[in-house]
């Protein structure tokens, strides 16, 4: 016999599969899944809109940079990071560019990886990009200093777009233009999801996505 005061669960699932989460639906309690979705599983999920955050992101650097920019792409595929590919790489198709013009990066997703990674880029002589959006703010932040070692200016020589706005985006030199993700709402829906299912199980499950929107800083030109 399974015994826990638990009356209902918000299950964080930004780094889960489908194959993780079915446990959890299987117990005897209502379940949030917040920042993820899955086609595949009939679950009350609450997330960010990823596709709508970074094609924003892309139509920014498209106005400032007037040219195909790139990608600084994680090279841990979670289900986040594909749909703000998607996103991205629509803005450039809809702005009339060409996504194979693209110039992609894949990095390690943590400040120093992607400090490391960029850095043996730039020092090998790839071709780089005018601007560039990235998965999250931490690649954003690593590569940008790896940017300014090899004496690129920013946002002069390469303008830098990340996801998240995390704290250390707004102290960082110069502080990052990101796209800005409302956390501590997110974390409000779900738990009034939750209390909702609470007092009525029987609903039928949805999927309640949160906008985000663009924060200009002073990591991407003006236009």
């Amino acid at each position: 016999m399974f015994y826990t005061d638990c009356s209902g669960i918000v299950l964080l699932g930004t780094e889960m599969e489908p194959r993780d989460v079915i446990p959890f639906l299987a117990l005897p309690y209502p379940v949030v899944l917040l920042d993820a979705y899955f086609n595949t599983i009939p679950c009350n999920s609450v997330l960010i809109n990823n596709e709508q955050g970074s094609y924003l992101a892309g139509r920014e650097l498209l106005r400032c940079c007037q040219k195909e920019p790139g990608y600084l792409r994680s090279n841990l595929r979670i289900s986040n990071f594909v749909q703000r590919s998607n996103g991205f790489f629509n803005s450039v198709r809809e702005s009339g560019y060409n996504t194979s013009k693209c110039i992609i990066h894949d990095l390690t997703p943590s400040i120093d990886g992607a400090y490391n990674d960029m850095l043996e880029i730039l020092k090998r002589g790839d071709d780089i990009a005018p601007g560039y959006f990235a998965d999250n703010d931490l690649l954003a932040l690593g590569a940008l200093k790896a940017f300014k070692e090899m004496g690129y200016r920013i946002p002069e020589d390469v303008s830098i777009i990340g996801f998240d706005n995390l704290s250390i985006s707004e102290v960082s030199d110069p502080p990052l233009s990101t796209i800005h993700v409302p956390k501590q709402y997110l974390g409000i829906e779900a738990v009034n999801r939750l209390m909702s299912l609470m007092k009525d199980p029987n609903q039928t499950p949805v999927k309640i996505q949160v906008l985000t929107y663009f924060l200009k800083r002073d990591s991407s030109k003006d236009y």
